[in-house]
């Protein structure tokens, strides 16, 4: 199934009662932040007004923080139309997680002469990377949580040849240290996540060497669907580990409706690498402003196309990941106060949040 979103044309009369979103600093690059936003905002003189940008945007999977980051992309790509008197013109589809319909998106955006396309997740750049290498179709990518070890750029310095982004990298020892501020007599941890998923590859590694260091032993349970994914939750909950860590996987992350009950009625906390886990049922969710992440991506794909920039010249955007988002829900069920646990996390965050369960972010 196919969407054409269009970014309408308006002119610089029309007035649009819609902000960017904001939440999320860059780590070291809050100035490559505002550049971005300027430069995407800043005049485009050599472009005629009413030139039309065909932009093909692949999510990978339907889950909360996708969802997010495509409709922030969107909204923003029509206020930086509406200032500059240009369309963006986004043909919007959702290959959910499978690799055949996936290369035929992203075939059909490549025989559709795109003037970019638009990756979202790790899978999804990876594919567009492939398939670009030939016509050189500029790519964006949101949401890739390590492109140098996936191959999908040289340097998040300098990506080299057509691709650059945004990436959700994760500080796995931040919120493995979340654990240890709410239960200091840690002594075994479920690591829960999709084996095959490159995006869990490098926190999972780096979990492993955290929890030797601190003398705590791990499990692993992983899973490649939902049922895999139900089996291994039991497995861990059988187990009784008195924690669970799940890096940004979107495997798990699809599955989390369907697992997180068994882990509050055991009172084992679930803690993840998005606020969307918390959103949907786990104990807490760490690491980017998912909203912020899209409307950087969106700045960054207007300034390479309006001012004519190499993408492989622009450097991958990094973020602060210093947000907890703590399920309210699940810490009333598990006999947990949200209060002292907001002070208690305070001093290892930048923000400490409440939200409760639901299937998406409203």
């Amino acid at each position: 199934m196919k969407k054409k979103i269009f970014a309408a044309l308006l002119t610089s009369a029309l007035v649009l009662g819609l902000t960017a979103c904001g939440g999320g600093s860059s780590e070291g690059s809050s100035a490559a932040s505002a550049s971005s936003a300027s430069a995407a905002s800043a005049s485009a003189s050599s472009q005629a007004e009413g030139t039309v940008y065909h932009i093909g945007l692949c999510n990978y999977v339907d889950d909360a923080s996708l969802n997010q980051i495509v409709d922030n992309i969107t909204t923003r790509l029509e206020e930086i139309g509406a200032e500059k008197g240009v369309t963006f013109q986004v043909d919007y589809d959702n290959c959910n997680a499978d690799a055949n319909v996936m290369a035929q998106i992203i075939s059909n955006f490549v025989a559709d002469k795109a003037d970019m396309m638009i990756a979202i997740a790790t899978p999804v750049a990876m594919q567009m990377q492939a398939a670009t290498e030939d016509n050189q179709i500029p790519v964006v990518f949101a949401a890739v949580s390590d492109p140098v070890s996936c191959g999908v750029v040289a340097s998040n310095e300098a990506p080299g040849a057509n691709i650059t982004g945004t990436s959700d990298a994760l500080d796995t020892s931040a919120i493995l240290n979340l654990m240890l501020v709410q239960n200091p007599d840690l002594k075994t941890v479920g690591l829960l996540y999709d084996i095959g998923q490159d995006s869990s590859t490098s926190a999972i590694a780096e979990a492993k060497a955290f929890l030797t260091d601190k003398g705590i032993a791990f499990k692993e349970y992983t899973g490649t669907n939902v049922s895999e994914v139900t089996l291994a939750a039991q497995a861990a909950v059988a187990d009784k580990v008195d924690a669970i860590f799940t890096p940004s996987d979107n495997t798990i992350m699809t599955a989390e409706l369907s697992i997180y009950e068994y882990f509050a009625e055991a009172k084992i906390p679930h803690y993840a690498g998005a606020d969307s886990f918390a959103l949907n049922g786990a104990f807490l969710g760490y690491g980017v402003d998912y909203a912020n992440l899209g409307v950087e991506t969106a700045n960054m794909a207007a300034d390479i196309l309006l001012n004519a920039k190499n993408p492989g010249e622009v450097p991958v955007m990094t973020f602060d990941n210093g947000t907890a988002t703590v399920n309210t829900d699940i810490c009333e069920q598990m006999g947990l106060d949200y209060d002292d646990l907001a002070e208690a996390f305070g001093p290892y965050c930048t923000k400490v949040q409440p939200i409760t369960t639901a299937e998406s972010f409203e």
